[in-house]
């Protein structure tokens, strides 16, 4: 099979796990009254190089950083508040996105770290790092180990009992649109049906991704939708259709980067272009119709031969 069609658990997982799931939940702080000669103390005892900032309700206002410090200092100014020093424009992330988002935002600004706030209130909740999505990664792939083993059983023994020219499990996941709360639940939950089928990880990876991709495209841009899977000995055949807007230009929409989500929810963190994309690279065979005003029809084929299980 083609080099990039190979998907790692590591990669499924920065879909599945969400921000909340790995990151760190004790945050050293500051207020933005605080002096910057405390700031020092702060920085030095705790061994970071910054620290956000917060108010009383820990609703974040800022963040300061040692470069912060350091051009104050040199700067021979008198002891001055925090809030005078502090960076305001800050980029963070919310709980409740997919890792996928963080590991994007590290790439794209350069970042090794983010503040992670409450989506509705804020408020500051945790912290996430690169070391933290690696640590949570790990984690979890050895929970995945334990459970599995638990509920693991042969597909192959399904198949055999059946007597019949033709034979598939059949799957169906409703998909309500704006519903960011439980997005990427559908995917996860096949993910686990696949697996404890004994599906090969590697063909459970690239449905897991595709299956996201097309979830999240429903939750984005369609009132609701539905994701059908049918599992056969040879292959694993994916179908989503929604009520959305459609596509207009079908061939522009599998750019890498184009996108037609409004602004509120590239804001979110959702939205990047990068889902049609995704899909065909996971896929063997793909297969997309759209009428505007009437939604999508995207079908994707993944072949069990491709992997010698």
């Amino acid at each position: 099979m083609a080099e990039d069609k190979r998907f790692t658990r590591a990669q499924e997982l920065v879909y599945e796990l969400k921000v909340s799931e790995v990151m760190t939940r004790q945050v050293i702080t500051v207020r933005p009254e605080n002096s910057m000669s405390q700031l020092r103390r702060i920085l030095k005892e705790n061994f970071i190089s910054g620290t956000p900032v917060v108010n009383g309700n820990r609703h974040m206002v800022g963040v300061v950083s040692i470069e912060d410090f350091i051009n104050w200092l040199n700067s021979g100014e008198d002891d001055t508040k925090i809030e005078e020093k502090m960076s305001r424009d800050v980029k963070t992330i919310c709980a409740d996105e997919p890792l996928v988002h963080a590991v994007s935002r590290f790439k794209e600004f350069g970042f090794g770290r983010l503040p992670v706030i409450e989506r509705k209130t804020g408020d500051l909740v945790g912290i996430i790092t690169k070391g933290d999505i690696i640590k949570g990664i790990l984690k979890q792939i050895e929970i995945d180990y334990h459970e599995e083993e638990i509920h693991r059983y042969r597909a192959s023994h399904i198949f055999e009992d059946i007597v019949a020219d033709h034979a598939a499990l059949t799957m169906q996941y409703n998909v309500s649109g704006g519903d960011f709360k439980n997005a990427g639940k559908s995917s996860s939950d096949l993910k686990k049906t696949l697996s404890r089928l004994n599906i090969h990880p590697k063909i459970i990876r690239r449905v897991a991704i595709a299956t996201y991709e097309m979830e999240m495209n429903i939750v984005i841009f369609a009132k609701k939708g539905e994701i059908k899977v049918e599992v056969m000995p040879e292959l694993i055949k994916i179908e989503a259709k929604d009520s959305g807007p459609g596509i207009p230009d079908i061939e522009k929409a599998m750019q890498s980067g184009y996108s037609t989500a409004p602004d509120w929810v590239r804001e979110m963190g959702f939205g990047a272009g990068m889902g049609l994309n995704n899909i065909k690279k996971c896929s063997d065979e793909m297969d997309l119709k759209s009428q505007v005003g009437k939604g999508i029809h995207l079908t994707f084929i993944i072949k069990m031969e491709k992997e010698k299980v």
